[in-house]
């Protein structure tokens, strides 16, 4: 068995050790492909691999016809909207991704943004606290789970909405569960975006559902650029000088953001939840791991295409 590791933006070297040590310890080769930049290069290297790990890089109908052993794709990370699921069918290939390894990153990144704003942009002005604020959490899986967690440690008072898991579940972590989206934005200072972009959540998140939010409010979003829709979103803030957006995707319209709302709105150059030493070693680790279980045991817990 060949396993490639496809990464333009490349894994920590100890992350590739590790990725190294769980596949050659079951027998199979490693080849790397590292700031390929060009798709060719990507193009020629899947042609005779039979397994795949990568963390952005896009993996369409084009590098699945190339590669014509290919038997498993493992996105490194939570997010999978950079592979084509449906071609990947079609090819007979297995698509998975690493839940959870990112998730405290993520989290942490969340609280970071949130700070930053309610201290003004560390500016020298009085800024306000989070403690005995409300936050909501809009999805609540493994990353909604840590910032529920972390949450707890600053003081602040949570709720969370997810249309695809229990009431019980979330209020077992002692978090409030509300029935919709709109109650959430309602109820919030603070809403923290963590769902994932969808045919049914692209461009959701917008003018009439952030205008719930009251006074002062303030949304963190270390999701998906997608979900957002921007043009409404920039209507809002133009019309309420309350409002204040952080994230660590770049808008499209950045620049707008920027030149209406300084002081209320703040993105990172790229997106960089993840980007930390432990969840970069978590995931890619983690996708050895799938991936020799799938060769070894036909395990396809974490497949996402059908």
């Amino acid at each position: 068995m060949k396993v490639l590791v496809a990464t333009d933006k490349p894994f920590a070297k100890v992350a590739v050790d590790g990725i190294r040590k769980e596949v050659e310890a079951a027998g199979y080769e490693l080849v790397l492909l590292e700031k390929y930049g060009e798709k060719a290069k990507l193009l020629e290297a899947v042609q005779d691999v039979d397994a795949i790990i990568i963390r952005s890089d896009v993996i369409d109908a084009e590098v699945l016809g190339a590669a014509k052993n290919l038997k498993i794709v493992v996105r490194a990370g939570a997010g999978y909207d950079n592979v084509d699921l449906a071609s990947a069918t079609a090819h007979n290939v297995c698509v998975m991704n690493t839940p959870g390894q990112n998730s405290n990153a993520v989290a942490e990144l969340a609280f970071g943004l949130m700070v930053m704003a309610v201290r003004n942009m560390y500016n020298g002005t009085s800024g306000t606290e989070l403690k005995g604020k409300k936050l909501g959490i809009h999805a609540y899986g493994n990353v909604g789970r840590n910032v529920a967690r972390i949450a707890k440690g600053f003081g602040m008072d949570i709720y969370a909405y997810d249309a695809f898991c229990p009431k019980e579940a979330i209020e077992a972590d002692g978090v409030k569960a509300v029935a919709s989206a709109e109650e959430l934005y309602a109820t919030c200072n603070v809403v923290s975006l963590h769902i994932p972009a969808t045919a049914e959540t692209k461009n959701s998140i917008g003018y009439a559902l952030v205008n719930r939010m009251p006074k002062g409010g303030l949304l963190v979003n270390t999701a998906r650029k997608e979900v957002i829709n921007e043009e409404e979103l920039i209507k809002l803030m133009e019309e309420r000088a309350d409002l204040k957006y952080m994230t660590d995707i770049m808008p499209v319209a950045n620049d707008t953001f920027a030149a209406k709302f300084a002081g209320r709105y703040f993105s990172t150059p790229k997106k960089m939840g993840a980007q930390t030493a432990e969840a970069n070693i978590n995931a890619g680790i983690a996708a050895a791991k799938q991936i020799v279980g799938f060769f070894k045991d036909g395990c396809e817990k974490f497949r996402v295409n059908k």
